[in-house]
């Protein structure tokens, strides 16, 4: 019994030509040029780092992209130097088929603007340190007093727990810390001050409060109320 025949000897050439033509245009493929570069933003239209700053920082600060080899591109070295920067969450970088340079980035979210005597920035919803964007500002609270940029990480629950809500998202405009850590907030459309007392208990203290307001809203008695104090549970102490 032959162990090799034509049959066998056809496979073994089609092989060998299929791995041949698989290696050179692999080889082809990498010394080729990129085309362009291309930046998408997923998530919310606000820009708060500008699209020529990630192109620059996706094409290391060369002319265009069509300079650039594949052969000479490290995707994980440029996802890491756009993940550096501030505004920048994450990104996915990658090449199409036809040679196109692809960065897809998600922004940090910032969900409160603190005040202290160093300046201002914002705290992102992961808790953690954003600047201010010259490109747009955030409509989220402004929160000043016992505050900076140490302690602030203290507070993302709350401020992610406003985020979060519409309700709260739409209405709760400023807070401010105290020195003994109670605060106090200001609602967008009435004059009155919201005493909250500390974070403890905040999820039950925001339920209290939205349901004292929906009731209230309806006989209009909001605009009666200097100070709504929400220091104990289940139950709201209105002063006029």
């Amino acid at each position: 019994m032959k162990i090799f025949n034509w049959t066998n000897i056809r496979l073994v050439l089609m092989l060998g030509v299929v791995i041949f033509l698989f290696s050179f245009s692999s080889n082809r493929n990498q010394n080729r040029k990129l085309t362009k570069s291309v930046v998408v933003f997923e998530g919310d239209n606000a820009l708060f780092v500008k699209r020529e700053t990630v192109n620059k920082l996706l094409i290391e600060n060369k002319e265009n992209a069509s300079s650039i080899g594949k052969d000479k591109l490290d995707l994980n070295k440029l996802e890491r130097r756009l993940n550096s920067n501030e505004m920048i969450d994450k990104s996915d970088v990658f090449v199409s088929i036809d040679g196109v340079l692809k960065a897809v980035v998600v922004q940090k979210t910032p969900v409160a603007r603190v005040f202290d005597k160093e300046g201002s920035f914002y705290v992102d919803y992961e808790g953690g340190i954003m600047p201010l964007s010259d490109n747009f500002t955030a409509r989220v609270p402004l929160v000043s007093g016992v505050i900076n940029r140490k302690n602030s990480e203290k507070y993302s629950q709350l401020f992610r727990a406003i985020y979060d809500d519409d309700f709260l998202k739409k209405n709760i405009i400023a807070i401010e810390v105290m020195h003994n850590g109670r605060l106090k907030m200001l609602n967008r459309n009435y004059n009155y001050e919201i005493d909250f007392g500390d974070i403890a208990n905040m999820e039950q203290k925001f339920k209290d409060y939205k349901a004292f307001f929906q009731k209230a809203v309806l006989d209009s008695s909001l605009y009666k109320y200097k100070k709504i104090d929400l220091r104990f549970t289940k139950q709201v102490v209105c002063t006029k």
